[in-house]
């Protein structure tokens, strides 16, 4: 998959990620951790820009914080808001128009549409998620992290 991956994201210059290949990558996932230690390598040499909604920061603190678990919540904040070359992006108007677009078009659900409004609006070259649904959408190449390891 590692390698998948990779070729994949060759001439790619930025990527918009969905939650889960955060939650993976942040509890090492031995499934997945390979390639998204080759993906945030890239990112964190600013080889590849990166973006994720706010949606994201909402998705992963929830369960930390409900079994207190501040440790992994300070990780993921870590990783989401102090990245130079990955940008948390915020839901303003374009986020928005797009999401409804997207939700109109796909029959997708909001938190699925706005992630990947925040790549399309920020012209990212591929949304990186393991939501096999969101193949059909067409204004981003999707690439599903379950359909490298087959």
């Amino acid at each position: 998959m590692e390698l998948k991956l990779q070729k994949i994201l060759r001439n790619i210059d930025s990527v918009a990620i969905d939650t889960a290949p955060f939650i993976y990558y942040i509890e090492e996932n031995k499934t997945y951790l390979k390639a998204l230690d080759a993906l945030f390598t890239l990112i964190n040499d600013g080889k590849v820009i990166a973006y994720t909604s706010v949606i994201t920061l909402i998705e992963v603190l929830t369960k930390p914080m409900e079994e207190n678990n501040e440790e992994l919540s300070k990780k993921y904040e870590d990783l989401l808001t102090n990245s130079e070359h990955l940008t948390l992006i915020d839901i303003d108007r374009d986020i928005a128009i797009e999401t409804a677009k997207l939700r109109a078009k796909y029959k997708i659900k909001i938190p699925d549409a706005i992630q990947l409004a925040a790549g399309i609006v920020n012209n990212a070259g591929v949304f990186v998620t393991n939501d096999t649904n969101l193949k059909k959408v067409k204004e981003i190449k999707v690439i599903v992290l379950d359909d490298l390891i087959k």
